[in-house]
């Protein structure tokens, strides 16, 4: 009867709401008189990971880890019970007593989802916060580390580097990033070019189903390994921990960043760059970050872009070889800052001043441009025009966009040498660089972000006949509910799912939907852009 009534006009959205209300309660209740009676042996122990909202801790765990505060106003749907698990027993227990009582699960591991789907639902719902499985076992000798996924990627480095400075994992570029989402999702980062992405250097995983069975690879076999790196967290079921290849660094790297504005020919460097950059050697990580300042000249806005370069090794070999391939960037000796691999993760997330202990700080808010914030991405497999890039500024300029930055990464190198059908994640050969658009706003805003959230879909559609086409390819670590999304249940047709899911994962998809039909055929591990089950 609740969804027939859902389904009338406006006139019964009263009557849904009180359903959901007095359902949610029951639901409630249940679901923690279930946890409490599933190891009655454990009750005590996991009564301290649960929180309500009547407890005085919920909503400082729920904020914890919020990285985008659009999904954090009054109006955001709150989950019913937060759990903290502390062992694979509570995460049993939790599946177990989710699915016993109708209650969808959400998976957090670092809270950096784009559309906040790791901490967010329409319906009622219980997310299960990593917070406490961020254990990091180093095994110097064999190269190889042990990482739970509620570890962020500052703790994995930290840990790392205090056994070994020339060995690290091939992580992303912001410390706080979960490393659950992040590899789920394929996760690059300032080594890509170099050892591929964090997913390609995953050798085993502990892995928890919809039934409660823990399986590592050789239990779960290879079409689910194969899923879980990349294929997106939240889909299949939870990830706990990660075996993965440690990779080296030198004992100096080398960072060479300078900014060129539109009056210091900022569009015919860019434009020069899309052909420099993917062509660089595999030591060498090239983004350019655009955004918009007051010009020193005459006080008006104009467009600023960062040409940032780190490279494994001395200057005195990036000095000859940016000069031999990039000489119009008319970089300079005082343009190259060597360091140590450390320090260029401190100065790439801007934090310079802080010494390497604040990488272990997962409460640390960097928000570089703004707490609220809408993204997308694109690819590009061809190079633009200059008039496609000037056409660019011009919007850049627009007023909403006063918070608002495009990084642009070079793709090529390794990425070119291993297949798309690797692992789910298809962006590799032929792909020059990757697009992430950008636009914030501060908190007074979140009441009515329409105007932001406009513009940056009016630069997308622009955007539209020069990037990739037949699919229009998308970053899932990038999450964006604009290009198709499932019901607010999370449950969708393949037909339906394949609209975003070819974006993602191109022809992937489809052996995606099979592997979930095989683990979880019951499709309870579900969200907006959650795996469908496709049956054979």
């Amino acid at each position: 009867m609740m969804s027939l009534y859902c389904s009338l006009p406006f006139l019964f959205v009263v009557v849904c709401s009180l359903s959901w209300v007095n359902a949610s309660a029951n639901s409630h209740e249940n679901f923690l008189d279930c946890l409490s009676s599933y190891h009655p042996q454990e009750s005590s122990s996991i009564s301290k990971v649960v929180y309500t909202e009547t407890n005085s801790s919920y909503s400082e765990i729920l904020e914890s880890s919020i990285q985008n505060y659009r999904f954090f106003t009054t109006n955001t749907p709150k989950p019913l019970v937060i759990v903290t698990p502390l062992n694979i027993s509570h995460v049993q227990a939790t599946i177990h007593c989710s699915k016993k009582h109708g209650l969808q699960i959400r998976i957090r591991s670092g809270g950096h989802d784009f559309e906040g789907l790791s901490y967010v639902s329409q319906v009622p719902f219980v997310v299960i916060d990593l917070v406490h499985f961020r254990s990091i076992d180093v095994d110097v000798e064999n190269e190889e580390a042990w990482i739970q996924s509620g570890a962020i990627t500052g703790e994995v480095y930290y840990r790392i580097n205090e056994r070994s400075t020339n060995l690290t994992f091939p992580g992303a570029v912001g410390h706080t990033v979960g490393i659950g989402g992040f590899i789920s999702g394929g996760g690059y980062g300032l080594l890509f070019r170099k050892y591929g992405l964090a997913a390609d250097n995953v050798i085993d995983a502990m892995f928890v189903d919809a039934n409660g069975r823990v399986l590592d690879r050789k239990l779960m076999g290879e079409d689910l390994f194969w899923a879980i790196r990349g294929g997106g967290g939240g889909s299949f079921g939870i990830v706990l921990s990660w075996k993965v290849k440690l990779v080296h660094v030198p004992s100096t790297v080398t960072v060479a960043a300078v900014l060129r504005t539109l009056e210091q020919n900022a569009t015919q460097l860019l434009h020069r760059w899309q052909y420099v950059a993917p062509n660089l050697p595999n030591d060498v990580y090239s983004v350019v970050s655009i955004s918009t300042t007051n010009s020193t000249e005459n006080g008006e806005r104009t467009v600023v872009a960062t040409f940032v370069s780190v490279f494994q090794g001395g200057a005195n070999e990036l000095i000859p070889l940016m000069q031999e391939r990039f000489p119009e960037l008319g970089l300079v000796r005082e343009d190259y800052i060597e360091m140590t691999w450390i320090e260029s993760i401190l100065l790439l997330t801007g934090l310079t001043n802080q010494t390497s202990e604040v990488l272990l700080d997962r409460s640390y808010k960097n928000f570089f441009l703004s707490p609220s914030f809408k993204g997308k991405s694109d690819y590009m497999r061809k190079p633009i025009a200059e008039i496609v890039i000037q056409g660019l500024w011009s919007r850049l300029l627009e007023d909403d966009a006063r918070i608002s930055t495009l990084n642009i990464i070079a793709y090529g190198g390794k990425m070119d040498e291993i297949p798309e059908t690797e692992t789910p994640f298809p962006h590799r050969k032929g792909t020059l660089y990757k697009i992430s658009y950008y636009v914030g706003w501060q908190e007074e805003d979140n009441s009515n972000p329409q105007r932001y959230i406009s513009w940056i879909r009016k630069v997308y559609k622009y955007m539209g006949p020069f990037v990739s086409k037949y699919p229009r390819e998308a970053y899932l670590n990038y999450r964006d509910l604009d290009i198709g999304r499932n019901n607010n249940e999370g449950k969708a047709s393949y037909k339906q799912a394949s609209v975003w899911g070819r974006k993602y994962f191109k022809e992937n998809f489809d052996r995606l939907t099979y592997v979930k039909a095989k683990i979880d055929p019951e499709n309870f591990f579900r969200h907006e852009q959650s795996i469908p089950p496709r049956f054979h």
